[in-house]
């Protein structure tokens, strides 16, 4: 059973610290293995990774890239006025998917490019100051989904 007291390290598992800038007959003196002069020879040396003697950097030099966390941006899917000449009646985000106009039925933003002549009821998340009064002007009504 071993002691507390009998407890010591492996043999080879500890080494004595090198004591340097102790004299020139130690192997550690005078320079004490930092060579001549220059920022590394100096006092708090360990420069940081990257660094450039004070050059900006290549990593802030360079442009980003990279992930960008997008799931706090609203995105819209764009429709303008002249791709609801396909519509007969009500236009929602549903209707509009079903027509192949856009992709998903997340939000969607109706734009004025193009005219309008039918009298449509149109449900979307965003409507541009021009396409509402186009759709109005047209006899239509719009619906802000919420």
């Amino acid at each position: 059973m071993n002691l507390l007291s009998d407890l010591k390290p492996n043999t080879g598992s500890t080494h004595k610290k090198r004591r340097v800038g102790r004299g020139h007959s130690s192997g550690w003196g005078k320079t004490a293995g930092k060579g001549h002069k220059g920022q590394k020879a100096r006092a708090g040396a360990p420069i940081r990774r990257g660094f450039e003697g004070g050059q900006t950097p290549l990593q802030i030099r360079l442009p980003k890239f990279g992930f960008t966390n997008g799931r706090f941006k609203k995105v819209y899917e764009i429709v303008n006025l002249n791709q609801l000449a396909k519509f007969d009646s009500e236009v929602n985000p549903e209707t509009l998917k079903e027509k192949g106009v856009i992709h998903q039925t997340k939000r969607v933003k109706i734009l004025g490019n193009g005219e309008i002549s039918k009298s449509l009821t149109v449900k979307a998340h965003k409507f541009s100051e021009s396409a509402k009064k186009a759709i109005e002007a047209a006899g239509g009504t719009i619906e802000v989904i919420k």
